[in-house]
């Protein structure tokens, strides 16, 4: 046992020890974060149990010649809350963002205080990029550009249709009308802060616009960090038909339109790579690349083995495709198999830039650039949470190394499943690992009483019941039967 701690010991040494001569010798590299929305477990070809009807030969040639992450997590299992943890390092539930921002904009937003990554790293000397969804706020104060990103092109709302000549029509016609409250999702793009008339089909756009900030950051003689959120493949469904002609052997017409959306979205990962390739940028830049939660199951999204999709506290909602690649400093062809999760991105981007963040800045993950080149855990015997607050209750889940604990609204009582052999959790060993059970339970309790009240709520009736059940009544949720 002491000989297995000590080789253990001796590998993270060496990892370590080589990052920080990475960092040392080529300074910082660049960091290229790609979201996409709603995208399935399984609907990326790289995955072990990649869909046979899905296309993303781009992604995959980058997570062959990367890590490819098997137990990668977000920290709430929909939109708004799982981004405000990507910029925050900060569950949503610790800053009162577990429900998304009001439908049709408000003044809402997260704190200022709360420092967004892109404000940590663009105070360390990078040139700092969103393209895309937004989906953190409206108001000035919340804007990206405000919120520590140089340039800034794509929506600001939670979603948006796709084809120019179909969405402009008809803002045009509800302005000119006098019409002030317009869907979100019709309104026209902007870039940094200024509205512009889009003539590309928007994955293409974005992808086009990531093309022109590397170009920009090449004369900076900075490094760079971009946050690419493309939209797809959330609804609307709505795909090229030259991507469609492609998926036409696919008979289920929701499926089949997805399908061609999460293919646009690669046909940019390659001008992406070659771009990057033509300006001396791409064995220096640290790609990663995941899901905003698990797909969608009623549009096209397939997240099997998983159990149910987006929205869940089971597997399919919050368990998503992701993979690294950095040709300076991971080795390819891994398989990084325990528990990451999208908070972790915050201090591993802090370490890799030697970045410095306020003392008062609280951060909810684990610096895994250490464990990035191995197969060891960054995190054992630690818990990851997740808790969607659902009626007058809560679906909740907590991963513990190969073991999960969830309860449902559905289910009514806690679970236990090892999620290492049973990803469908399909076997409850509740029964046989009871202490297990609890102590895991007792973990998320505690974990749940420093929570803060939604700071607000995506529709009025949800502030409702929520009011009206006086919720969040944890002591129900972590009661364990006998």
């Amino acid at each position: 046992m002491r000989k297995r701690h000590f080789m253990v010991f001796q590998a993270l040494l060496i990892v370590w020890l080589n990052t920080a001569a990475a960092i040392e010798a080529g300074s910082k590299p660049n960091i290229l974060l790609i979201l996409t929305d709603d995208h399935g477990y399984a609907d990326v070809g790289f995955s072990k149990y990649a869909s046979e009807d899905i296309q993303t030969p781009n992604l995959d040639k980058l997570a062959k010649n990367g890590v490819i992450f098997e137990s990668a997590y977000v920290a709430h299992p929909f939109c708004g809350p799982s981004r405000a943890a990507l910029m925050t390092g900060r569950y949503p539930h610790k800053i009162g963002s577990q429900f998304n921002l009001p439908a049709e904009g408000s003044d809402l937003g997260i704190d200022v205080n709360e420092q967004y990554i892109s404000k940590t790293l663009q105070g360390a000397g990078y040139f700092t990029g969103a393209i895309g969804k937004w989906h953190l706020g409206h108001a000035p104060e919340f804007h990206p550009n405000a919120r520590g990103f140089d340039e800034y092109y794509g929506f600001l709302g939670g979603g948006h249709r796709y084809f120019p000549e179909q969405y402009q029509p008809i803002y045009e016609n509800l302005k000119k009308n006098g019409v002030q409250n317009i869907n979100e999702y019709l309104k026209p793009l902007e870039y940094n802060g200024k509205e512009v008339r889009e003539t590309e089909y928007i994955t293409d756009a974005l992808s086009r616009e990531a093309v022109n900030f590397f170009n920009k950051a090449k004369d900076t003689d900075k490094p760079f960090f971009l946050y690419l959120a493309y939209n797809a493949p959330h609804s609307p469904l709505e795909a090229t038909k030259e991507d469609l002609k492609r998926f036409s052997h696919i008979k289920d017409k929701k499926r089949r339109i997805y399908s061609a959306m999460v293919y646009a979205v690669d046909r940019g990962i390659a001008r992406i790579v070659e771009t990057l390739k033509a300006n001396d940028q791409f064995e220096d830049t640290m790609i990663v690349f995941l899901s905003d939660n698990g797909g969608k199951l009623s549009l096209g999204g397939v997240n099997k083995p998983l159990k149910e999709g987006k929205g869940s506290a089971h597997e399919g909602g919050h368990r998503v495709p992701m993979m690294v690649h950095w040709p300076k400093a991971v080795k390819p062809g891994q398989t990084y198999t325990h528990p990451i999760t999208a908070i972790d991105l915050y201090p591993t981007f802090v370490s890799l830039a030697g970045a410095k963040i306020p003392e008062d800045k609280i951060l909810d993950g684990v610096d895994f650039s250490p464990f990035i080149n191995t197969d060891i855990s960054a995190r054992p015997g630690k818990s990851v949470f997740v808790m969607r607050h659902r009626g007058g209750a809560h679906d909740v889940s907590v991963r513990r190394d190969q073991f999960k604990a969830v309860r449902t609204v559905k289910t009514k009582k806690w679970q236990l499943f090892d999620v290492t052999t049973d990803l469908g959790e399909k076997e409850d060993l509740s029964k046989k690992y009871p202490q297990l059970l609890e102590d895991m339970v007792n973990d998320m309790a505690y974990w749940s009483w420093t929570n803060v009240q939604p700071q607000w709520f995506h529709i009025h009736k949800e502030g409702d019941a929520w009011r009206k059940d006086a919720m969040p009544r944890f002591g129900e949720t972590f009661t364990l039967e006998n």
